[in-house]
């Protein structure tokens, strides 16, 4: 749950320190690379669907008790896969809780530097998401790479 947490500290930070639509500085080394600009997100990624709140809400609460059922009955091993999905169970949770007490999810890495200096706004709890998603990605296909044991003749 630390990835819930970093979110909703940093998210919190920036509602407390900033107005909606303030861009800053972090450091003027940092500025070339990523800036912290405040926008509120009603839809979902790149800021898709817009107004669809409360739908992405409700595909948000059934997507994370999917990931807790899954979560149940997964063996020990292999850890990189907990890791994964724990990612993308934050991540999920971090906006679930944006949109569920404040109507909108709150963006605000802005990424500065070619060729994604037109990304769009995005979070902590974006950044968990996709990271958990390329995890089980690279477990399924490192998997599948691998040979089928060889059958035990009798």
């Amino acid at each position: 749950m630390a990835a819930l947490a970093l979110d909703q500290v940093s998210k919190s930070w920036i509602v407390a320190h900033m107005t909606l639509g303030e861009s800053r500085e972090l450091t003027s080394w940092l500025t070339p690379v990523v800036s912290l600009t405040y926008i509120t997100n009603t839809g979902v990624v790149f800021g898709l669907f817009q107004g669809m709140s409360d739908f992405f809400s409700v595909v948000a609460i059934i997507a994370v008790g999917l990931i807790f059922l899954y979560y149940r009955h997964l063996p020990k091993e292999p850890k990189l896969l907990h890791v994964a999905l724990g990612l993308q169970l934050g991540g999920a949770l971090g906006n679930l809780v944006d949109r569920l007490a404040r109507g909108a999810v709150v963006d605000f890495i802005d990424l500065n530097f070619w060729p994604l200096h037109h990304w769009p706004i995005f979070n902590l709890a974006d950044t968990c998401i996709v990271t958990g998603v390329v995890i089980l990605l690279f477990i399924i296909l490192t998997d599948r790479e691998k040979p089928d044991p060889a059958p035990e003749s009798e």
